[in-house]
């Protein structure tokens, strides 16, 4: 006679089963992962805050919310002074960063013109850190580099002065030889230092990185750079922050337009 069998008859004819552990059913939708890195930022509801003030006075830092980031890749578009470089220069500073750019070990302010904004901002993390990272400002990389050429830090620019460099030169050693991966990276206008070639290089260089599990928040103009696949675009503007596909932005309808019928719209240019 079976074990189970002698159990039932020595129970009256109910047979025991043993407890089994109760689980949670657990959805794909929820499962952990690591990216984004960066997951969203908002400004902290305890905050005493005056918006007639710069730069709570600009319409996208009013109205921020919460603005969440896409795990890959995530574009701020948007006219000069909308705010996008505002913003971008308060994550970096509320993660640690110089406002000059650079590495979280590296630590120069010579301008002394960041705005508070980093006081205020509440980030989101995922539970795991990133290894790697980086905040470019096109407008200060040169004291990033001389910096650089002073402590003699060259290996992971290539081994190479930055300065012995042409500025496009010396960005692209940053994501070929500087990004290392697994990384999270804030670029601010980069491709200000780039040829439109060098612009598809660097997209190539950044999809790689994407692919090493890398996280880029990327303030641009460049229509080239803002048509990576699936990036989550935020459009900055006067009525504040929405999100748009990449035909929408203003930077590929008007260059779209130019090229397409640029004898037109010069003879209407420079006729007015």
């Amino acid at each position: 006679m079976c074990l189970c069998l002698c159990m039932c008859l020595c129970l009256g004819g109910e047979a025991m089963v043993p407890p089994q552990p109760v689980m949670a059913p657990v959805s794909m939708g929820h499962m952990l992962s690591a990216k984004p890195y960066l997951q969203s930022v908002c400004i902290r509801p305890d905050a005493a805050i005056d918006y007639d003030t710069y730069p709570y006075n600009i319409p996208a830092i009013r109205e921020l919310g919460r603005l969440e980031f896409h795990p890959d890749v995530t574009f701020f578009v948007g006219e000069n002074g909308s705010g996008k470089s505002t913003l971008l220069e308060g994550i970096a500073l509320a993660l640690g960063y110089s406002p000059e750019g650079g590495t979280r070990n590296f630590q120069l302010a010579t301008a002394g013109s960041e705005s508070p904004l980093h006081e205020v901002l509440r980030l989101a993390r995922s539970y795991r850190a990133p290894k790697d990272g980086y905040f470019l400002r096109a407008e200060s990389f040169f004291n990033v580099a001389t910096y650089m050429d002073e402590v003699g830090y060259l290996d992971a620019y290539g081994g190479k002065s930055l300065h012995a460099r042409s500025h496009g030169e010396a960005f692209m050693a940053l994501l070929t030889h500087k990004f290392q991966g697994k990384g999270l990276y804030l670029l601010d206008e980069p491709e200000s230092a780039l040829s439109p070639n060098r612009q598809l290089a660097a997209l190539s260089a950044i999809h790689q990185l994407v692919e090493d599990k890398s996280q880029f928040i990327i303030a641009t103009h460049s229509p080239i750079l803002l048509s990576y696949p699936h990036a989550k675009i935020i459009q900055f503007d006067g009525s504040g922050l929405s999100e748009v596909a990449f035909e929408e932005t203003e930077h590929y309808i008007v260059t779209h337009d130019f090229l397409n019928h640029y004898p037109e719209r010069l003879k209407r240019l420079l006729e007015e």
